[in-house]
């Protein structure tokens, strides 16, 4: 298990005081107590006050969506951290596997980034509709096609990134789209990225996602891919 400051989580949050509490304690005690830092969407519950009274580092969010409050975090990672967690606020994703994501970044410096990979034969239908569960597998393929990502599960909320890779990063993606934006970023730095299966949980309060976020995500993978041929022309010319 490694020692702080080795690993700091980011928790992105927007009213989400049904699952922060469990999401923030399974984190607690599965890693020895790393720093939290949780970013708060200008909540209109108690996401704010549970994380504080959990121990969490708050950082209140200028805007909202989930790539703003993912670039604003970033901003505040101090100490040069080994890596940098991911999970979201809602109790989907176990945190007792980012250790062994860990595991994988430091018996291979050639992957950059490990995933949480909901679908396999774990995934229960009442955590991943349908609809999502058809979504997500094609918002992969458009990944692939024309990003040259290939993954199972790009959109996964849980993944585990080398500090090297993210520091001095600007993402561009302001929502949902952060996920396939990160992807792209960390191969384009040369590294590989490696999936885990994990099992994925019903969430706790109101779902935020819905079928109308996977256009944006869709809009970044094809502008991240026009970007990849551009700059492939640019350097064959």
């Amino acid at each position: 298990m490694l020692s702080l400051p080795s690993l700091v989580v980011i928790v992105a949050a927007y009213n989400e005081e049904e699952g922060i509490n469990a999401t923030l304690s399974e984190v607690a005690e599965s890693l020895n107590n790393p720093l939290c830092l949780t970013v708060d969407g200008n909540s209109t519950d108690r996401t704010v006050e549970v994380a504080k009274e959990m121990g969490a580092e708050v950082l209140l969010q200028k805007g909202s969506g989930k790539g703003s409050a993912i670039s604003q975090a970033l901003k505040h990672v101090y100490n040069n951290p080994k890596y940098v967690a991911f999970i979201d606020a809602d109790f989907t994703y176990p945190a007792k596997y980012i250790s062994d994501m860990i595991q994988i970044l430091e018996e291979k410096p050639s992957v950059g980034m490990v995933l949480g990979n909901r679908i396999n034969h774990m995934l229960r239908h009442d955590a991943m509709k349908t609809p999502f569960h058809f979504g997500n597998r094609l918002l992969a393929l458009a990944q692939h096609l024309l990003n040259g990502v290939k993954l199972i599960d790009p959109l996964t909320g849980l993944r585990v990134v080398r500090w090297e890779i993210l520091k001095g990063w600007k993402p561009t993606s302001k929502g949902f789209d952060i996920e396939a934006e990160m992807n792209f970023h960390v191969e384009r730095q040369g590294y590989q990225i490696a999936e885990i299966l994990i099992p994925y949980r019903e969430r706790l309060g109101k779902k935020k996602l819905g079928v109308k976020h996977a256009l944006p995500i869709l809009k970044r993978i094809i502008v991240d891919g026009v970007r990849t041929k551009f700059s492939s022309n640019i350097a064959k010319n």
